[in-house]
């Protein structure tokens, strides 16, 4: 991630001074908290915590606001702070900046950041031998940085570790710069004062925002199609074209989703052994970008969907609305959580027939209901067995205890199997006669569905399972080939 450039005579393209001259300055180091220690924003993560954990509070913000910035964060800071204990750091940065203090520097936590932010930060990092920071009055931002740094340690009596374009007036009162950042930010800080050290980074690129939409996931929107399929009117082009593009619709809407989730729950997502790794919680991706990304992507799906007709629009505002429900409060209670996961994945189906106008079945809604409620469980299970198996109590931001697993495999088989019977019960039925020249070959069906019922539970058991049973469907060869077989039995009963 990072690169080595120093320079003594303001170039950033001189080769790197020795260590040892650079180890034994004695001007005191002051070094930025956000997008330089984090890569994080931790205002922007105050700010969805707080609108997760008490929305009421983000009201009286904005009459802080009115007191100025420094007041506006003291008042953020009061009601809701990151969690610093799972803060991602940038570790190339605090590898170097524990071989300075080793060496004897004095090291300096200067922030924009609010003073009980910072000095939590630095009391994790055990690093810091002063912390600056903003106190509810100053805001230490930019040129309110460069004042309260020259007052402490006087004009170039100090080098500073920074990453942002108004971290150059500071730059420009400094002894010595270290840039978290672009070439280009570090050619401008090497005008202003000696480069000591630049650290490379470079803004997110297409796959990574690919991660943060979760473009895979869009295999759960084809359910939009069932509808059309089940009811064997793909063939007809108004009907094709209203469904591609509600799949198209409600899969944007999807990313938006995603993306504002993953927000919501930066906390419990940096405790989990996988989830950490997404672009929100390890700070590839800054939050305030996510926000307008996310808000882009919904105003097309609107686009999109208005372009299908007015009950689509409807349907799909249910599922946005429910989907917020479920990531601000729902998922954060045993059960009610994995029966919404169940309803916004029959949504998906209810979404597609109003887009075509065809009303889903009875035996459709059914099936859907059970068959996703056990998948549901099967999310929970994993993450809750998963959480007890790395030494936690359970999976944080989640309702369930370590005696619940029993339950949860119980209720997610017995769904799982109703599922199965709902679908045996259907081929008996007039409704598949109605649809199929030869319904029995149906049956076929259901062996194989009980089958893929039990081994996914069976695999789940013993730590196999991936905490998403949609990303481990979509990769496992054993369920793609069963999915193949499935789709041929349907196309034999019709074709027949």
């Amino acid at each position: 991630m990072a690169s080595c450039k120093v320079a003594s005579d303001h170039s950033p393209e001189t080769p790197c001074l020795d260590p040892a001259v650079t180890d034994t300055r004695p001007l005191p180091l002051c070094v930025d908290l956000d997008g330089t220690l984090t890569p994080i924003d931790t205002l922007h993560e105050s700010l969805f915590t707080l609108a997760r954990v008490r929305p009421q509070a983000l009201l009286g913000a904005p009459l802080a606001l009115l007191r100025g910035k420094a007041a506006f964060k003291a008042q953020v800071a009061r009601e809701a702070t990151p969690d610093v204990e799972t803060l991602p750091l940038n570790q190339e940065l605090l590898v170097w900046l524990r071989e300075q203090k080793a060496a004897g520097r004095r090291l300096v936590l200067a922030t924009a950041s609010d003073r009980s932010v910072a000095d939590r930060v630095a009391a994790r990092l055990e690093l810091f031998d002063e912390v600056i920071a903003s106190d509810g009055q100053d805001n230490l931002a930019g040129a309110g940085k460069r004042e309260a740094l020259v007052a402490r340690f006087g004009e170039r009596g100090f080098d500073y570790v920074g990453n942002s374009a108004p971290d150059l007036v500071v730059w420009s009162a400094a002894a010595g710069a270290v840039v978290v950042g672009s070439a280009a930010l570090a050619r401008q800080a090497g005008q202003r004062c000696e480069l000591l050290r630049h650290f490379q980074t470079s803004p997110a690129g297409l796959k990574t925002w690919i991660r943060a939409a979760r473009l895979h996931q869009w295999v759960k929107n084809l359910l939009v199609l069932a509808p059309a399929v089940l009811a064997h009117e793909l063939g007809n082009a108004q009907v094709l074209q209203a469904s591609l593009l509600a799949f198209l619709s409600f899969g944007l809407c999807a990313s938006s989703v995603y993306l504002f989730n993953d927000l919501f729950d930066l906390s419990s997502d940096r405790r989990h052994a996988r989830k950490r790794l997404r672009p929100f919680a390890a700070g590839a991706i800054p939050a305030a970008h996510g926000v307008g990304v996310g808000l882009l992507l919904l105003a097309a799906s609107v686009a999109l969907g208005a372009l299908v007709n007015l009950y689509f629009l409807l349907a799909l505002a249910a599922y946005y609305l429910f989907t917020w429900l479920y990531s601000v409060r729902l998922k954060r209670y045993a059960l009610v959580d994995v029966m919404m996961l169940a309803g916004l994945y029959t949504m998906r189906v209810i979404a597609g027939s109003a887009a075509t106008l065809i009303l889903p079945s009875f035996w459709l809604l059914g099936m859907c209901v059970f068959l996703f409620l056990s998948l549901g469980t099967v999310k929970r299970y994993a993450e809750l067995d998963g959480a007890l198996a790395d030494g936690k109590f359970g999976a944080h931001g989640r309702g369930y205890w370590p005696e619940d697993l029993d339950l949860l495999r119980s209720l997610g088989t017995s769904a799982g199997y109703s599922a199965v019977v709902v679908l045996a019960l259907y081929v008996n039925s007039d409704a598949s006669s109605d649809l199929y020249r030869h319904p029995e070959v149906l049956w076929l069906l259901c062996p194989m569905l009980l089958f893929w019922v039990s081994r996914v539970w069976m695999l789940t058991g013993r730590r196999h399972m991936h905490d998403d049973p949609i990303v481990f469907a979509i990769r496992d060869r054993i369920s793609l080939a069963i999915a193949a077989m499935m789709g041929a039995v349907v196309l034999v009963a019709v074709s027949i």
